[in-house]
């Protein structure tokens, strides 16, 4: 059989599986009828080189993190800084996509993914085998890291590298400061092997009874009681992580036996749970999260870390007390936890050379600083750009709305929120004041699901009716809406938002935030939470694009349009800003749109399921990835030439779960200098080539040549955002001055 009747028969069997396992298929089978089933195999078949798989296309972006990680063009703590982002991203990936993947695989060995066709169980092995390149990748960065970070003055250092009198000192703090502090474990019959947390670090032992046979000894390392540096008193700046120190006097822990070797060992764990599934309508919803958050700790193991090698019959043991595979067990030279290095950092901070440029969000040209917000936003559109402009503005007009007579009611979605939130601050004082306030706190929201049982209680104890989301569907939409009552006019203020009402990430991610008094948008905004708050959706929209029902068939008709003026020989557009794309649905129209001639430019940070570049079929795409100091958030949908587009911000990336399985939505830019300012943000990313990487025919990604200009586009946006706050400051002055001058002259 060759490759291509081999590809045949593996579609044929995905088919297959597909038909048995997804509702309505046979209802769809038969509204294609038109079309054999051979000539669909050929198709998908072809379309197969097209695509990336989604998995691997996100460890591409990781490895694009790890790059700047590498590059010695940025500081030295920012370089620390983007190693340990990459090992938390890391973590984060098995713990929610492995761990995903892991349970698909209990459910079918035959479960084919619909892009390129792989197995679960291929999907899986091709994963381990490209973290375990990245892991020695990132060791060899690490060990590059340290050593400029001791240049600097600043030492890790272990016991080859102590005298005698060190180790000494040590070994009498080992004993006196951490020895009582310590739960020393046996595997034995009458203790059984110990639940590993999930990110924690142990100390593992095999140790040699007097009866010849190999036990295991297990200590938890992970501790907020004892520093996870140790510091060396006779050397400046030099440590030790406590995890070594544990290790290396294990044998004075273990009396009586003898340890044979040893390890420093992490587990990571399964955190993909399906809440639908666990979800008892009988129970008090936020309390059946609180209990769902617990049992996330408990999941199966997906990782096993080991800082050395240890004899294989011990891993296996250790795999089978774990009830985890031996392929998913990984040897790390760096250290298994580098959250130690914001430590480091700290104290290597003192030299301005080794941090980026110290950069504060600037007020909005849009707006003037020393005035009322509402009123300006009934005067004119306002488009804020995180970082480089504050969010400052956003919290004045909530807590103006708090305070407002003539605010009626405040509706907002919240799906991640800062430690010490002003916007939650704000809401309950409108609470407070009498206001009408409707909040929609996402309790699905990953690994945020506890921080926001809390602030829904604090909210609810201040009188804000909370809802917590829709059957089947995450609330992800970044949607607020303050009602306003002159007279017998209702007036609107409608803000959309690409990222979460967050003060802390908007410091760090680029966003976008629209605030609108137009009607047309108010009045959609208002049918979105009149819907939410009756756990629906709302079916169409004029204006808004509202997932789940009114935004891929509203993008996938905005493309359908470019191509139809393609086929006239018109010039067609289409410009994407988005964190990640998977939605089949619209990759196969962005493909038909690339043969038709329609142009497409994409700036796509993370996962990215579509090769660019391909001649013939995707020629006309141009896809770029910008990593740097800021995490790029905001979402951009341009279609059409510049003079007859149609410009849209959305808290929605093109990933079907979003599209089809959220609430999410699209705002439209009416205001002509909100749109020229997002197009020019657009073009500028384009010409990015510093940070940017662009895409290959083959789905490598590639840094673009310095070509023209150098133009890092994350620092570009500050430049610009600090020129255009001391034009507005001197234009104020200037205005003060004119009011003066005018006093003196009445």
């Amino acid at each position: 059989m060759n490759n291509e009747e081999k590809d045949l028969k593996n579609v044929e069997v995905a088919n297959e599986t597909e038909k048995n396992t997804r509702f309505g298929r046979k209802n769809k089978q038969k509204a294609e009828g038109e079309k054999t089933q051979e000539e669909k195999t050929v198709k998908k078949v072809n379309h197969i080189g097209l695509y990336e798989n989604r998995e691997l296309s996100w460890l591409k972006f990781n490895e694009r993190v790890l790059e700047e990680a590498e590059d010695t063009s940025v500081p030295l703590c920012e370089r620390m800084t983007f190693l340990s982002i990459f090992q938390s991203n890391l973590d984060e990936f098995f713990m929610v996509r492995v761990g995903s993947l892991e349970d698909q695989k209990l459910l079918s060995q035959k479960l084919r993914e619909n892009k390129t066709n792989m197995t679960v169980g291929e999907q899986i092995e091709a994963i381990l085998k490209r973290v375990a390149e990245l892991n020695e990748r990132k060791d060899a960065i690490y060990a590059s890291i340290m050593k400029e970070v001791g240049e600097k003055g600043v030492h890790l250092t272990d016991f080859k590298a102590l005298a005698k009198s060190e180790s000494k000192y040590l070994e009498e703090y080992f004993m006196k400061e951490i020895v009582p502090l310590l739960s020393v474990m046996i595997v034995g019959r009458k203790q059984p092997f110990p639940f590993l947390k999930g990110q924690e670090i142990y100390a593992l032992a095999v140790l040699g009874t007097r009866n010849g046979k190999k036990k295991i000894g297990i200590i938890p390392c992970s501790s907020s009681v004892f520093p996870r540096l140790i510091r060396i008193p006779t050397k400046d700046d030099t440590y030790m992580l406590v995890e070594e120190l544990i290790l290396h006097f294990l044998p004075k822990v273990y009396k009586g036996y003898k340890v044979l070797e040893k390890s420093v060992i992490r587990v990571t764990r399964n955190a993909d749970i399906d809440f639908n599934a666990v979800y008892d309508e009988d129970l008090d919803y936020r309390d059946k999260m609180a209990q769902i958050v617990k049992l996330r700790k408990k999941l199966a193991p997906v990782r096993l870390e080991l800082s050395r090698d240890i004899n294989e019959d011990m891993i296996k043991q250790v795999c089978e007390y774990a009830e985890m595979e031996e392929p998913h067990v990984f040897l790390n030279q760096a250290p298994l936890d580098l959250s130690f290095l914001f430590q480091i950092e700290d104290i290597l901070r003192k030299d301005a050379n080794l941090v980026y440029q110290r950069r504060v969000p600037q007020p909005s040209p849009m707006l003037k600083s020393n005035e009322h917000i509402i009123p300006q936003i009934l005067d004119h559109d306002v488009l804020l750009s995180y970082p480089y402009e504050s969010i400052k503005p956003f919290l004045q007009m909530l807590q103006e709305a708090a305070r407002d007579p003539e605010v009626i009611s405040i509706r907002m979605t919240l799906y991640r929120l800062a430690r010490n939130s002003k916007v939650v601050e704000a809401l309950t004082e409108a609470a407070e004041n009498g206001k009408q306030v409707d909040v929609l706190v996402e309790l699905k929201a990953r690994f945020d699901e506890a921080n926001n049982i809390e602030w829904s209680r604090t909210l609810e104890d201040a009188g804000c009716h909370v809802v917590y989301g829709i059957d089947d569907l995450k609330v992800h939409s970044k949607l607020c809406l303050i009602t306003r009552k002159v007279g017998d006019e209702i007036q609107y203020i409608t803000q959309v938002g690409t990222g979460n009402y967050n003060e802390k990430t908007s410091r760090l991610y680029t966003d976008l935030s629209l605030i609108t008094a137009d009607k047309r948008i108010g009045e959609e905004a208002a049918k979105v939470f009149q819907a939410i708050l009756l756990g629906s959706v709302v079916e169409d929209m004029e204006h808004l694009l509202v997932a789940p029902k009114c935004l891929q068939n509203k993008v996938l008709a905005m493309i359908e349009n470019e191509i139809q003026i393609a086929k006239e020989g018109k010039p067609a557009y289409i410009g994407i800003k988005i964190n990640s794309l998977t939605d089949k649905k619209i990759i196969d129209k962005l493909i038909d749109a690339s043969r038709a001639g329609v142009k497409i430019d994409m700036v796509i940070r993370g996962i990215n399921c579509l090769r660019s570049g391909i001649p013939g079929d995707t020629d006309n795409i141009h896809i770029v990835s910008i990593v740097g100091r800021f995490l790029e958030h905001s979402r951009i949908y341009i279609f059409g030439t510049h003079d007859r587009d149609k410009v849209y911000i959305a808290s929605a990336d093109f990933m079907t779960r979003n599209t089809l399985r959220r609430v999410e939505v699209a705002a439209p830019l009416y205001d002509e200098t909100v749109k020229n300012k997002v197009r020019k943000m657009f073009a500028t990313m384009l010409r990015d080539n510093v940070k940017a990487r662009e895409q290959q025919p083959d789905g490598s990604y590639q840094k673009l040549s310095m070509v023209g200009p150098v133009l890092n586009s994350q620092e570009y946006f500050y430049e610009e955002a600090y020129m255009e706050a001391g034009d507005a400051f001197h234009q104020l002055l200037r205005k003060q001055d004119m009011d003066t001058e005018k006093k003196q002259t009445v």
